[in-house]
């Protein structure tokens, strides 16, 4: 097995690196041959819970990419099948939830995860991965609110009125399932971090639909109980969300390591706005559709902006989409590395 390599670990820490580690979101999927291949064989969700094809769909990229870290293969609706959820991933959809939250006594219904019993084909895998890798494994979680934004809606969504109307309408219903989904994320995050997991990232995909003050007022306090006690295990932590510049000066408070930008505000307004944490992004990943020109000029400006201080991971603003080649994520990998390396030599 190859030398350990944690410079992605040490970039969370706002260490100084010898280059600027990458990983992407949803970096095992589907722009894959051989996960399509492998995908072809089982449901999304039987993939996940065999642990072999979990370890070997979560190590392919890695392999294939040159990439620092590996992102644990599941999916954030996961858990919730475990509490009372009924839900199913629909080719083209997402998430599809036949047992909609609308009331107390849908919240009142959910039961609890039960780790070692409910998600033991997860942690088999986390366990597999740490003999196999030899970059850090990140666990990861969704987040309350994007969670409930699912359960309550039924679905995906464009405009969370379902969800956003709950918070406003029915205060104490809403406070009632952020409490569960809180204790949940952090009983399944917990358990993945003892099963080996080094890091953990919270995708809280679609908060950045609310505002700053309902942020504050309906959503803040269960994400700094959630990070407060997963501080506790000692591994990095990172919070992302798609659309959340206006909620970055909240996030800076969060005892969170890292922040995941996406695409729509800079590194350099980031610090701008006084955030401190280590910053992690945030190349358009419409852009890897693009002629490489126009990617390697997007990925230096980025760069640029990275490696003005310590403390900054490369990535994608959102998720690896279906369309995008291997060889462009390989090129691109190489050239972060490359770039960032030369620069630091500097």
């Amino acid at each position: 097995m190859k030398p350990f390599n944690d410079v992605f670990l040490r970039a969370c820490r706002g260490e100084e690196t010898p280059y600027v580690p990458v990983w992407y979101m949803r970096q095992a999927g589907r722009y894959q041959p051989e996960y399509r291949a492998i995908r072809k064989k089982y449901t999304f969700f039987e993939m996940s819970e065999i642990p072999e094809v979990c370890a070997e769909v979560t190590r392919l990229p890695v392999e294939q990419l040159g990439v620092d870290a590996a992102i644990l293969f599941a999916d954030i609706m996961t858990p919730l099948q475990h509490i009372g959820i009924d839900v199913e991933i629909k080719s083209g959809v997402g998430p599809v939830i036949s047992n909609p939250i609308r009331s107390k006594r849908d919240v009142d219904l959910l039961g609890e995860i039960e780790p070692e019993k409910d998600v033991h084909t997860t942690l088999e895998a986390i366990r597999l991965l740490r003999q196999q890798l030899s970059v850090p494994l990140i666990g990861f979680a969704g987040a309350p609110f994007t969670l409930a934004s699912y359960m309550i809606e039924g679905g995906p969504s464009k405009g969370y009125h379902m969800t956003k109307s709950m918070m406003h309408a029915d205060p104490k219903t809403w406070r009632l399932l952020m409490e569960k989904l809180g204790k949940m994320t952090i009983d399944y995050l917990k358990a993945q971090v003892a099963a080996g997991a080094q890091a953990l990232q919270v995708f809280d995909s679609w908060v950045g639909s609310v505002n700053a003050q309902d942020y504050q007022t309906f959503i803040l306090p269960i994400m700094e109980e959630i990070f407060s006690e997963l501080k506790k295990t000692g591994v990095p932590l990172i919070y992302f969300g798609i659309g959340t510049g206006h909620l970055l000066n909240e996030w800076n408070k969060l005892p969170v390591d890292v922040i995941g930008l996406d695409w729509r505000t800079s590194i350099d307004q980031a610090r701008n706005m006084g955030i401190t944490k280590t910053l992690q992004g945030n190349l358009d990943p419409s852009l890897l559709l693009a002629s490489w020109e126009a990617i390697e000029k997007n990925t230096k400006q980025i760069l640029d902006q990275g490696i003005k201080k310590p403390g900054y991971i490369f990535n994608l603003g959102h998720g690896i989409f279906p369309d995008v080649q291997v060889e462009t994520l390989q090129k691109l990998t190489a050239y972060v590395h490359k770039y960032t390396q030369v620069q630091t030599v500097k």
